[in-house]
């Protein structure tokens, strides 16, 4: 049965390139590593936002991923925009734990980072996205073995149809440190294609 929610818009962060909506609309070959080529990604969609390059790598890919997608709703950051968040990966906040980890494990060198321990929760890149955008609304970070297309299926629909949000911002944000995907969408009422699990993986691969 068809829930009466659509897929409106996606992104796909993966192997130097971003697309949006299925078009590649950034492509660097030359990027040596993820931090070079994220940085060099936002300056060139000409993102205002000094914080990004304090947020921690996960950080970086779900915010980037995001601010493609919702510049175009063409949101006033200056109200609450009822969207919520439903992000989900394989490695939690791994990459950033084992950069704690490095910094406490010796203790003639004890020297823990508040800037790093602020990062070792992988939903804190869902509080990055709603501090620009000014979202208060249901959020939640799920670690799957690997990308579950049925639970953010079922869940988003589940909850949209409950109303504790009017849109959601949905998807899969994996960093290990080297490898990275990231492929976000999100839900309205409006859209091109059905919400559901076939959908949701058709886009991904696509």
């Amino acid at each position: 049965m068809e829930s009466g929610f659509y897929i409106k818009s996606f992104c796909h962060i993966k192997d130097n390139k971003i697309s949006l909506n299925g078009s590649v609309i950034y492509d660097d070959k030359d990027a040596l590593d993820f931090l070079e080529f994220i940085k060099a990604a936002y300056r060139s969609f000409d993102i205002k936002y000094p914080k990004f390059f304090k947020m921690d790598g996960l950080s970086k890919l779900a915010f980037l991923a995001s601010d493609l997608i919702l510049q175009k709703e063409k949101l006033n950051i200056e109200d609450e925009n009822n969207i919520a968040i439903i992000f989900s990966n394989k490695s939690s906040s791994l990459d950033t734990d084992e950069k704690h980890q490095e910094s406490i494990q010796s203790k003639d060198n004890y020297y823990p980072s508040p800037a790093v321990f602020v990062y070792t929760l992988p939903n804190i890149c869902i509080g990055e996205i709603s501090i620009k955008y000014k979202l208060h609304s249901e959020n939640s970070f799920f670690i799957f073995d690997s990308f579950n297309a049925e639970y953010l299926s079922d869940y988003t629909n589940s909850l949209l149809l409950a109303n504790k949000a009017n849109e959601a911002l949905c998807g899969w944000v994996e960093f290990d440190g080297v490898a990275y995907d990231a492929f976000l969408y999100l839900v309205s009422r409006e859209g091109t294609a059905i919400h559901t699990k076939q959908n949701i993986v058709n886009l991904y691969n696509t």
